[in-house]
């Protein structure tokens, strides 16, 4: 189950990266984080930027409210969105399941 976390208008939870995929997308949850598929390769952080920029897209919201909070030179990586809800982050399993 994907492990999410509510405070403060900001939702916490972690992410498992898979980088140089065929497309961008959302393939399920591993280990209690959500796992996303990326077509950006894992040098020069442009990993990290895209999934910013994929989140903020999927979730409707500024790239300026997703952050990476740790992990930033792993495959797992904590983020923090400001101004969705824990609602939202489950949604995006049920979509794309």
């Amino acid at each position: 189950m994907l492990e999410v976390r509510e405070r403060e208008g900001t939702v916490m939870f972690s992410v498992r990266v898979q980088p140089r995929a065929n497309k961008d997308e959302i393939s399920g949850e591993i280990a209690g984080a959500l796992k996303v598929r990326l077509r950006a390769p894992a040098v020069e952080d442009r990993a990290n930027g895209a999934l910013v920029e994929f989140l903020a897209q999927l979730l409707k919201t500024p790239r300026s409210a997703v952050r990476i909070l740790g992990g930033e030179r792993s495959r797992t990586k904590r983020i923090e969105i400001r101004g969705v809800t824990q609602q939202q982050i489950l949604a995006l399993l049920v979509r794309d399941a």
